[in-house]
């Protein structure tokens, strides 16, 4: 009862304290006096002796109303609910508070022998006056709480007595679509104090208001001049060194930055506060964007059956996610992991129903790429006309002790998706792969590497544009090396690298996806496409930033512990294989071998036999032995190699390129 009671007399929900409302009151009662003076001796400036001569008036006005009001609970109403009985009662307030002014000034205060204010007509003016504010400011409190929730009224209260302090970093779109929704929204409680930009040309400039008030190495005054208490990164498309870069500058001045996320993760092209966040090692890895034909990926994808193998893995989720922004016809997510599906099938219903009306089929599919008479069947039953093949066993270390799995899967799975995609004539197949195929040392790299071929192959055979994508490591994939840092955190460390020189190529899902999807418009058949994926980043740096990103400080709250390499780990992963013939593309940042078909060797299906069978027995020199013999660049760990001796074809390692590494790779 007793929260009934308090929303009945509605002062703590209607967002304005009763004193606010009172001075309100106040101010409008003054003004309703000096208007009446004006109209009534109509001119503005002879009116100020009239004023003087009258000051008792603006006494008596507000010591009658203001308790008049109070007497009517006008201070106790919730006005979002305002109608005929509260404006009764405000005419009915009004009424009585002027009959008593009246006795007041023209009884009283004579009788008293007091100065009075002797003119009726401003008497009656007057009260026409503050009726009329009387009700127009409850009329505005009703729009007010009709339009803000009581929560947002209270940050609209903040707003006002101390509005938050906001510097914006960018002054480019991005940065003006946040300071243009900031001003829209008052009720957010935030106050732009300006904008930074490293361009001279936009210096002393206004972006709705605001003024670009310098560079980057400005911030520092900037804080401490305006008070400043949020400062939001604006730039989608700046590289990570630039966004480090800044957030240093920023974690000295004590304020913490946030941050929108980067392109790919915009990819509407909206910026709004609802997407601002914390800083990530996203945004700090952050490279030059890949600008991608959307319009031909769409008429690519648009009215087409697409299947999706892995399609509740990381990959594969953020490829379905992307697809169906194309609007397919149908878009099949095929996957072992029937949790995994049903988590994106269900997000993707959403979204369906929502962006299409519920147009697109999704239809989720629950089999295992290893059993090739199942995804034959599942291809007649679906006919898909594209295929990305995302499905496979990623994790390094654990292939090493399970290689047989890492066959079974990688391997001749790959082969049963390829084989049914060619029985049912799929038009285009697109293979995710990874660096770790290139010059292998790992039983993953390798029978990836076997992938790429038997993909390969079946490009030259068919004639069709199937093709394989070649890309590092993915931030935030499960296994990934960041989750693993992550959680090591916030168990109070120590972090564990491997090696303090260890180095990895590094890329978001988004981008990563993009790059596929691009691929498939880009491929003709038999080729590898490769993201050009800059400098590579230390794990041990990457360690560092994420135990920063926490606020914590390394040897003081938490210790990084290096523990060796792991089996079929490399220090420096590669992105060449010699002899294949890269080539950029139109897109400045994707490379193309458009000879990767030509090293398929002419036995590779005696090779696959091989493999099948001694992954059927468990036999882990017979999978090592049949993989050197397929890729003579493979070179397992002297410990993994067969008991009978030499590998063949000696082929060195060349690090042609290097890069940074989690623990799994797409």
């Amino acid at each position: 009862m007793a929260n009934v009671t308090s929303q009945s007399t509605g002062s703590p929900l209607t967002g304005l304290r009763m004193r606010y409302l009172m001075l309100l009151d106040l101010a409008c009662m003054w003004l309703a006096i000096v208007l009446a003076f004006l109209v009534r001796y109509e001119a503005l400036v002879s009116v100020w002796p009239y004023l003087e001569q009258n000051w008792t008036f603006f006494l008596v006005v507000p010591l009658v109303r203001l308790p008049v009001y109070y007497a009517f609970r006008l201070y106790y109403r919730l006005w979002r609910y305002a109608s005929v009985k509260e404006m009764t009662n405000i005419l009915l307030a009004g009424v009585t508070a002027s009959v008593l002014i009246f006795a007041v000034n023209f009884w009283l205060l004579p009788v008293l022998d007091l100065r009075y204010m002797p003119s009726r007509s401003i008497w009656l003016l007057e009260g026409l006056f503050s009726v009329g504010f009387l009700a127009g400011t409850r009329f505005v409190l009703r729009l007010l709480q009709e339009r803000y929730r009581p929560h947002e009224l209270a940050r609209l209260r903040a707003f006002v007595q101390n509005p938050h302090k906001l510097l914006i970093i960018g002054a480019g779109d991005a940065g003006a679509m946040m300071a243009r929704e900031v001003q829209s929204n008052p009720g957010l409680g935030f106050h732009v104090v300006g904008f930074v930009d490293d361009d001279p040309s936009k210096h002393r400039l206004t972006i709705y208001g605001a003024p670009v008030l310098g560079g980057r190495d400005t911030i520092p005054a900037l804080v401490e001049r305006y008070g400043v208490d949020n400062i939001i990164i604006a730039m989608p498309t700046a590289p990570g060194v630039e966004i480090r870069e800044i957030v240093r500058i920023c974690e000295k001045t004590g304020v913490q930055p946030r941050t929108i996320p980067g392109l790919y993760e915009l990819l509407d092209g909206t910026v709004g506060l609802k997407q601002v966040r914390d800083i990530s090692l996203e945004d700090l890895l952050r490279r030059d964007p890949i600008r991608t034909e959307t319009r031909a990926v769409g008429e690519l994808l648009a009215g087409k059956r697409v299947l999706v193998t892995g399609g509740g893995g990381s990959i594969g989720s953020e490829l379905c996610r992307q697809i169906l922004r194309a609007r397919p016809a149908e878009l099949i997510l095929l996957g072992h992991g029937e949790n995994s599906i049903f988590e994106i099938h269900n997000e993707l219903e959403i979204e369906n129903r929502q962006q299409h009306g519920g147009a697109v089929k999704i239809k989720p599919v629950i089999a295992d790429i290893r059993f090739g008479d199942r995804i034959v069947t599942l291809f007649f039953e679906h006919k898909p006309q594209i295929v990305f093949h995302a499905a496979a066993h990623k994790h390094v270390p654990l292939m090493e002790f399970n290689p047989a799995e890492a066959i079974t899967n990688n391997v001749l799975g790959t082969r049963n998706v390829v084989d049914a995609a060619r029985a049912v004539g799929v038009e285009r197949f697109v293979m995710i792969s990874t660096d770790k195929a290139v010059n292998p040392t790992s039983v993953m790299g390798a029978t990836k590497r076997a992938a790429e071929l038997i993909v390969h192959e079946a490009a030259l055979s068919s004639g069709k544009p199937y093709m394989a994508v070649r890309f590092g490591n993915v931030l935030g994939s499960r296994g990934s090396v960041v989750l693993t840092f992550r959680q090591q955190i916030a168990a109070g460390g120590p972090v564990t690298v491997t090696d303090p020189e260890m180095k990895r190529f590094f890329m978001t899902i988004p981008e990563a996806v993009q790059l596929v999807l691009q691929a498939a418009v880009l491929g003709s058949g038999g080729e590898v496409f490769l993201l050009d994926m800059g400098e590579p980043v230390k794990i041990v740096d990457l360690a560092r930033d994420l135990i920063e990103l926490s606020g914590l400080e390394v040897g003081r709250d938490i210790e990084i512990a290096y523990t060796g390499l792991r089996p079929g780990e490399k220090l420096f992963e590669e992105l060449f294989i010699d002899g294949e013939e890269y080539t950029r593309t139109r897109h400045a940042k994707i490379f193309i071998a458009a000879n990767a078909s030509s090293f398929v060797p002419k036995r590779l299906d005696d090779t696959v036999l091989a493999l099948d069978q001694s992954a059927r027995l468990n036999d882990r020199d017979g999978i090592i032995r049949s993989l050197q013999n397929l890729i003579p660049e493979y070179q397992p760990p002297l410990a993994e190699r067969p008991a009978n001796g030499a590998r063949p074809g000696g082929a060195s390692v060349s690090p042609v390129a290097t890069a940074p590494s989690s623990t799994t790779t797409p």
